[in-house]
């Protein structure tokens, strides 16, 4: 399965559906040329041969065969249920909701909401009710397990008691990613240029989640060299997304909880994880194509 240094064989870099997948995609885009002019369908025809082709075409059957379109509303679902509930705790643990509030964006008829529940601080839900927070949390990250699984043709890890540390870092990793990226990034934000900081904080915690958590979820299965195009890939995009997530998600939750409630509120927020669920997974399976491509950049990759 795993070649001895921890790194995915060449089978089980693409699973044993991968070629299928790969032929079918091929006859796809065959099909579609044959409906373009004969120039353009040359055009195309010659950038399919060359490597870039290929491995576009490795990248499409790749997000059809792990079905990103599905896992990524599974995975923002799983995440509204897990992180937040974690979020809210930790705000209720320390009696301050304003920071977490901030950091997610929350309008106002939902911040009141908040307040309420942290006010009554760690009783309102009590040891009992904090661990079974955190174990349904827990959910989230076997759903990733799951994904992160299907992009690397890797049989699942198996489910075991030791493994609870991974699945909780994880969610906590998450929860953190909220309000750690601005606290970080706000003693910076005085020092010249004033937006350049902010935005290399976000870039490299970026980075280091996107590599640590399928570090972690596959129990070192693929090393953090192999999963570092992805992650970069990943950073990289969230730095046109994220400014444009700030632009929209105030302006969209204020008019969703006029119109809707909390109700509107919750249908907004995982509008906004669907998108950040589908860069997420579709920037990994790029990676996981950039590193095992058998030209001189997936060699320089795995080295």
């Amino acid at each position: 399965m795993d070649s001895n240094d921890g790194t995915p064989s060449s089978d089980s870099q693409t699973g044993p559906a991968a070629e299928p997948a790969e032929d079918a995609a091929r006859a796809r885009a065959e099909a579609a040329l044959g409906r373009m002019p004969f120039g353009l369908q040359r055009r195309l025809g010659w950038l399919l041969d060359r490597r870039p082709g290929r491995m576009f075409l490795r990248a499409a059957a790749g997000l059809r065969r792990i079905e990103v379109f599905d896992r990524s509303m599974t995975i923002a679902a799983q995440f509204f249920t897990s992180v937040l509930p974690v979020l809210i705790l930790i705000a209720a643990l320390g009696s301050n909701s304003d920071r977490f509030t901030d950091a997610i964006e929350m309008p106002e008829q939902s911040r009141q909401v908040l307040e309420g529940a942290v006010d009554s601080g760690g009783a309102a839900f009590g040891i009992v009710g904090t661990i079974f927070v955190l174990v349904s949390a827990t959910s989230l990250s076997r759903a990733l397990t799951r994904a992160f699984a299907a992009i690397w043709g890797l049989p699942r890890p198996p489910t075991r008691l030791r493994s609870a540390w991974r699945w909780l870092a994880v969610v906590l990793v998450f929860a953190l990613s909220l309000v750690v990226v601005r606290a970080a990034g706000e003693p910076l934000g005085s020092l010249p240029p004033r937006e350049l900081w902010p935005r290399v904080v976000s870039f490299a915690w970026d980075v280091a989640v996107a590599a640590f958590i399928p570090w972690a979820l596959l129990a070192g299965a693929v090393r953090a060299r192999m999963l570092m195009p992805g992650a970069l890939l990943f950073a990289l995009l969230m730095i046109t997304v994220r400014p444009a997530t700030q632009a929209w998600l105030p302006a969209a939750l204020e008019a969703s909880a006029d119109r809707y409630g909390s109700i509107g509120v919750a249908f907004t927020y995982l509008t906004w994880l669907y998108v950040a669920s589908f860069c997420f997974l579709t920037t990994a399976l790029v990676g996981q194509v950039f590193a095992t491509e058998p030209g001189l950049l997936g060699r320089r990759v795995r080295r």
